[in-house]
């Protein structure tokens, strides 16, 4: 069963979208006036959602078996390795970054700079919140321990992107939360992100 969640606005750490920015450590003024600007405007228009399923697990040599798909990937065997089941989601920021980069992108080009950077840091807070969060359930709901591994997205190592396909198709990605994947295999909205992330119970017996 796919469900999916709806979260309010994560905690903005500033810092993070000047890295994305290729600004770390900037004490420039007038950039940070630009941000606090672009913030100020896109910030209401964002919504954060994501929509997931969890799917057994079972490893024959480089090939993950997940009961619906069946994805050969040594690297994500890899990350996966020791878990009985993953959590397979997708997550979007919206299409209203989309409209604001390309709103910037001839009249100013460093605020669409800074759009594409809030957009990078405003996905990972919220892929953040949620792996958080379904850890923070996973340990309330088993009586092992239980741990999350880190997310694994098509795209990493030998994990194709091609993937996204069957991901977005498995958690039906467009009716949920509205993400679509054209022909380049890019899904729109573009700061969106799929990922298996495995549940590794009995970690700390290891």
């Amino acid at each position: 069963m796919v469900v999916t969640k709806l979260y309010t606005e994560p905690q903005i750490c500033k810092k993070e979208i000047l890295r994305y920015a290729g600004c770390k450590g900037t004490t420039d003024g007038l950039l940070q006036l630009l941000l606090d600007e672009c913030l100020e405007e896109v910030l209401p228009k964002l919504s954060y959602k994501v929509c997931y399923m969890e799917l057994p697990l079972s490893i024959v040599e480089n090939t993950c078996d997940f009961g619906c798909i069946q994805i050969q990937s040594k690297d994500l065997v890899k990350n996966l390795k020791g878990c009985e089941k993953v959590l397979l989601f997708a997550a979007t920021i919206g299409v209203e970054i989309d409209r604001a980069i390309a709103k910037y992108a001839h009249v100013s080009p460093t605020k669409a700079v800074l759009m594409q950077a809030i957009g990078a840091e405003r996905i990972e807070a919220l892929c953040d919140m949620f792996c958080q969060e379904m850890n923070v359930e996973d340990r309330a709901l088993e009586t092992q321990s239980v741990i999350l591994r880190p997310r694994f997205s098509p795209g990493y190592g030998d994990l194709p992107l091609e993937a996204q396909k069957e991901i977005l198709t498995i958690l039906h990605g467009f009716k949920t939360i509205g993400v679509s994947l054209n022909d380049n295999l890019l899904m729109s909205p573009s700061k969106s992100v799929t990922a298996f992330v495995g549940v590794d119970v009995n970690h700390s017996a290891k």
